[in-house]
């Protein structure tokens, strides 16, 4: 029997993107007879007519099964949704708005058995289309990432990529509520191998991400995979004692001593406020999505 691979599609008001990827999809695999296909739709609360489509898709294509969340739970949550349900021997995932090219998971797929590897992921070499200050701190992102965390995150690197099945297996044993995929991804290890290719922008509507959202993702990403920035406090206060040494000594700028303690101060309370806000939220142990429905459950055929 053909291989299943389970393609996952975490969907926020992807109106507009959906059928234009569905259309792209389609004619991407339709050369790859060795395999057969389940298209994994995850709809995460969306307030447009994502929803409707996806289950129009579904009923005009027995390969597509739909998830949908209550309410809008975010990215990780919905694609934690769709790996869970994924039933294939390989399981893919990538976004709606086109910007993971599906002529790609092709080559993803003959790398995959041609090396014998666990994981081919993709990794963006340029950004254009990006605004520049966005790119400035994504790149500085991830300096810091290979410097704080044991754990190396590739620069570009997106969470489109075609996995083992135990690859996945591995991902889902682990238990924490506040995920960051990409450093799970990287965690978990087995062996990857990353293709390369140039930034491609979404083709219809805007994107889901602002550069607060980025930020506390980024924050989440440092937090979830290093406690490096704990140590900062403790540098803080041989700083502090440093130069409360150097002033007392020369009797001078006592004001200035003490705004620099207060400033410092509140960093330190801000980093250990960030790792204390991730145990109250893994202590909770809520469940990070809800379902509202699915789609029966059918064996996907290899064509509509």
């Amino acid at each position: 029997m053909a291989m299943l691979i389970s393609i996952v599609v975490p969907c926020y008001n992807e109106e507009d993107a959906l059928p234009l990827f569905k259309a792209r999809f389609d004619e991407a695999t339709a050369g790859m007879d060795e395999a057969r296909f389940e298209l994994l739709l995850v709809d995460d609360g969306s307030r447009d007519g994502t929803l409707s489509l996806c289950h129009r898709l579904a009923g005009q294509d027995a390969r597509v099964r739909v998830l949908s969340l209550a309410r809008n739970s975010g990215k990780e949550a919905a694609l934690l949704a769709g790996l869970s349900h994924a039933r294939g021997d390989l399981i893919a995932v990538m976004d709606a708005d086109l910007q993971d090219p599906p002529e790609l998971l092709c080559t993803m797929y003959d790398t995959l058995r041609r090396t014998g590897c666990d994981c081919v992921a993709s990794r963006r070499v340029t950004r254009v289309g990006e605004p520049p200050v966005r790119s400035f701190f994504a790149r500085l992102f991830y300096r810091l990432m290979r410097r704080l965390s044991e754990v190396a995150v590739e620069d570009g690197v997106r969470d489109f990529r075609l996995m083992r099945r135990e690859m996945l297996d591995a991902i889902l044993r682990l238990p924490e509520k506040r995920r960051f995929s990409k450093g799970l991804f990287a965690w978990v290890g087995f062996d990857v191998r990353y293709l390369a290719y140039e930034n491609v922008e979404r083709v219809a509507g805007v994107t889901k991400w602002s550069f607060w959202n980025l930020l506390a993702y980024a924050v989440e990403g440092i937090v979830s995979l290093t406690t490096a920035p704990l140590a900062v406090p403790f540098g803080f206060s041989l700083l502090c004692a440093a130069a409360a040494l150097v002033l007392a000594c020369c009797g001078q700028g006592f004001p200035a001593l003490l705004c620099l303690l207060a400033c410092l101060a509140l960093v330190s309370c801000g980093i250990a406020g960030a790792y204390l806000a991730r145990i109250f939220w893994e202590a909770k142990r809520r469940p990070l999505y809800v379902l509202r429905r699915d789609t029966p459950t059918r064996r996907p055929t290899d064509r509509p």
